[in-house]
């Protein structure tokens, strides 16, 4: 297996938590489509459904790329504070890790803080400001 990329669901503002993303871990936004490109007689898209997403991407890193897309309302909400998915996060280094931690997790929930953990390595995990929950680790093993 070359990679997983974890695909998160949003209620309409997945551009805006992937430009936080992209704050983060740098990069470029790519592949972004939205579902009035989809539109047609045989797939209408309401107005309001027309600027959300319905594919968007971050590479991060040489092989991962996360993914997401705006749930139309047709499909009824997401509830953001479930556990739609957990992104686990490896580091080259402590430094990077407290990098990565703090700038996620910036107006979110600290579920367990960054630090030295019982099997060895430095992790922490916290559900950011939009209700995703991340796993950042540094295993110097």
């Amino acid at each position: 297996m070359r990679a997983i990329n974890p695909w998160i669901n949003f209620n309409g503002n997945a551009e805006e938590a992937f430009t936080f993303y992209q704050s983060v871990f740098g990069g470029a936004l790519v592949k972004i489509i939205r579902f009035k490109e989809l539109s047609s007689p045989d797939f209408p898209v309401p107005d309001k459904e027309a600027n959300k997403i319905m594919h968007i991407a971050l590479p991060i890193g040489k092989y991962n790329v996360l993914i997401a897309n705006d749930v139309p309302e047709f499909m009824g909400p997401v509830n953001e504070k479930e556990n739609r998915s957990k992104i686990s996060v490896s580091a080259e280094s402590r430094e990077e890790a407290d990098k990565i931690f703090n700038g996620l997790s910036a107006g979110g929930d600290i579920e367990g803080p960054i630090g030295d953990s019982p099997w060895g390595s430095y992790a922490g995990m916290f559900r950011d400001k939009y209700g995703i929950e991340w796993m950042v680790e540094f295993d110097p093993n």
